[in-house]
Parts: C-alpha cells; sequence; structure tokens
C-alpha cells in the first residue's frame, strides 16, 4: 500500500480523536486528521477552530485558513475567539493540536524566538496555543523531527508541557492536562509519569536508532516499541477523498 509521509501523520493524528470529543483542530494535519476521525472512528466529535466556528462536520471542501467560506458554510456555530476559549476554561476541550519551532522532552512549546545562524529570531508567538496546552485536557505536538527541533530544553517556552518533569503541572496551578503526544516526522513519542517523552513508535522504514539519533536529547526507548500502523484502506479514502491534490499530505 503506497502512501506519503503526510498521509501517515495524519492517520496517526486522527486515531488521537476519540469519539465524541471536543477537539481543537487548527490547520495543516489536523485539520486532516479531524476529516478521517469524523468519517472512520469518532463520527460524534466536535471541531472547535481559533477564529470561533465550531463544527459537528467536516468543512465541505478543502479549506486552507480557518476563515475560508467553506468553513463556515453549515457550521453548528460561528462565534468569537473568546466564546470557544471560554471552553477550554470551562474544561470542555477534550484534546488540542499544536505546532512549533521546537518542543522539548518535557513537552514545552516553542514557538516565540530561536537562535538562528545571524542570531535571535522572533518567530510570531503563542496565538492560542498557550491556552490550548494550558487548558485543554491533554495535546498533541505535530512537528519535524530533528535535534534542532526537539531539542533537550526549548530556549523558551511559550506554552507550557510538563514544564522541568512530574508534578509541574500541579505547582503551576494548571488543573488538568498535558502532552499526551508528540507525532514527528519520523516517530510517535508519548510520556511517562516522570513527565518526560519516550519513544513509543517509529515510522515504517525509520529505525530506533535513526529516531533517537535525531533527537536532542536521550530518548529513552518504550518496553514495547513497535513500527507506527500504516494508514488502513478507509483513512486513506477519507483522505484523498478530501485533500484531493495532496495540499497538504503530499
Amino acid at each position: 500500500m503506497n502512501f506519503t509521509l503526510g498521509e501517515l501523520m495524519v492517520a496517526a493524528a486522527a486515531r488521537e480523536i476519540r469519539d465524541g470529543e471536543v477537539v481543537f483542530v487548527g490547520m495543516r494535519l489536523p485539520l486532516i486528521a479531524f476529516v478521517v476521525a469524523k468519517r472512520t472512528h469518532a463520527p460524534n466529535c466536535v471541531g472547535l477552530f481559533e477564529n470561533g466556528v465550531i463544527r459537528t462536520k467536516p468543512a465541505p471542501e478543502l479549506i486552507y485558513t480557518m476563515a475560508d467560506p467553506p468553513n463556515l458554510l453549515h457550521a453548528t456555530q460561528c462565534l468569537d475567539m473568546m466564546g470557544v476559549m471560554g471552553l477550554l476554561q470551562s474544561g470542555r476541550v477534550d484534546l488540542g493540536f499544536l505546532g512549533a519551532a521546537e518542543v522539548d522532552r518535557c513537552g514545552n512549546l516553542n514557538s516565540t524566538q530561536v537562535q538562528g545562524k545571524n542570531g535571535l529570531l522572533r518567530l510570531p508567538g503563542s496565538g492560542g496555543a498557550c491556552d490550548i496546552a494550558s487548558l485543554a485536557r491533554r495535546f498533541v505536538a505535530m512537528i519535524e523531527h530533528s535535534p534542532h527541533r526537539l531539542p533537550q530544553r526549548v530556549s523558551y517556552i511559550t506554552s507550557p508541557g510538563n514544564g522541568d518533569g512530574k508534578g509541574f503541572r500541579r505547582r503551576a496551578g494548571l488543573p488538568r492536562g498535558g502532552p499526551a503526544a508528540i507525532i514527528t516526522t519520523k516517530a510517535v513519542l508519548r510520556f511517562g509519569e516522570d513527565g518526560e517523552a519516550y519513544l513509543y513508535s517509529h515510522h515504517p522504514g525509520v529505525s530506533v536508532d535513526d529516531v533517537v539519533g535525531s533527537t536532542g536529547w536521550k530518548l529513552r526507548v518504550g518496553d514495547e516499541v513497535q513500527e507506527t500502523p500504516v494508514p488502513s484502506q478507509g483513512e486513506l479514502r477519507a483522505i484523498r477523498e478530501y485533500d484531493t491534490q495532496g495540499f497538504w499530505t503530499s
């Protein structure tokens, strides 16, 4: 069965969504993951977008920004940002998907600033990511797998994961949540009771040694590490019927 890396990552992300959950979808690959989950194992999940859109079914055609007209058509609600962020504060959001420039061993995210070749490079910043990381019941990060994108410690904590390890979120006054997984271009990482990421699965054609060697800290390998399951026929059909030209997944 032929599939792209993007399609594999979408399938892995879709499996993080459980039926009936309220999910901050975001854009790019998580957008397609929401579609796949709705059409396969989680028909009752609900999608939220930062601009205030709430959907109980995917947009009728592929969108490129969350404000595209197809995302407004037949939406369940079109609120403002405060409306959907209020759902986070009240504990009603189960899962959020996030991207970042860096994600460290404890799942902290940096989208504020990094040290570039020519000095300090300023990035767009948090947007709603800090709110999602702080208040959703769990979050999943998606990122390229390389040592500089997965450092031992992020250059700046824009959005909190597990801070410096076990117990951080309780000490910081965060009532729930934290990182559940990091889906990368090479693997899926999950988090142990100590708050640190470990290798859960490696993508087909990628060795454990390759994953470990491409990580910016001494990545712990799970006792039952496995190969990431390839997309099923149903998952691939859902992806390709929605992203027909492979805009997000090629």
